[in-house]
């Protein structure tokens, strides 16, 4: 998570009857070059196949969002990112259970070259182009929210 990367079957897992849903706390990153963000699809093998989503991943106890943000994108895309300024804070609720917590931030300055490790694709994408990818439910506010300039 990109933004479920990590403990995705969690988030979207059945709940159990009588239990709250299991709240997930993740760090997540708008990649910025120009007026292009880098936006990530899943895999086919991975839970919400071959959809978009932004990357980073879960904050560790101990963390800050901001350190588990750089841990994540160290690990996901092999950059060491300057975390930038909190843009937005969504909680989603999915509807088979399970619960996200996603703080995105500002990504403008990284060293290293971008790869699609974990990824089936990695893009460059205009922010007015954003709408046309299949995102994860827990994204698609915020993807007409940058689509509409509202927050970058």
């Amino acid at each position: 998570m990109c933004v479920t990367q990590n403990g995705a079957n969690e988030a979207i897992g059945e709940n159990k009857v009588g239990k709250p849903p299991t709240l997930r706390l993740v760090a997540v990153g708008l990649i910025l070059r120009g007026n292009k963000l880098l936006i990530c699809q899943r895999r086919p093998d991975q839970p919400m196949a071959l959809q978009w989503e932004f990357p980073g991943g879960k904050i560790e106890p101990g963390e800050t969002a901001e350190q588990a943000l750089h841990r994540e994108l160290m690990e996901e895309l092999q950059i060491d990112a300057e975390i930038g300024p909190l843009i937005t804070h969504i909680r989603h609720t999915y509807r088979h259970g399970g619960a996200v917590d996603l703080q995105f931030f500002a990504v403008h300055r990284f060293a290293g070259e971008i790869g699609e490790h974990i990824f089936h694709d990695v893009r460059w994408v205009a922010l007015d182009e954003l709408p046309k990818y299949d995102f994860l439910a827990a994204d698609r506010g915020l993807i007409a929210d940058l689509a509409g300039g509202k927050l970058l």
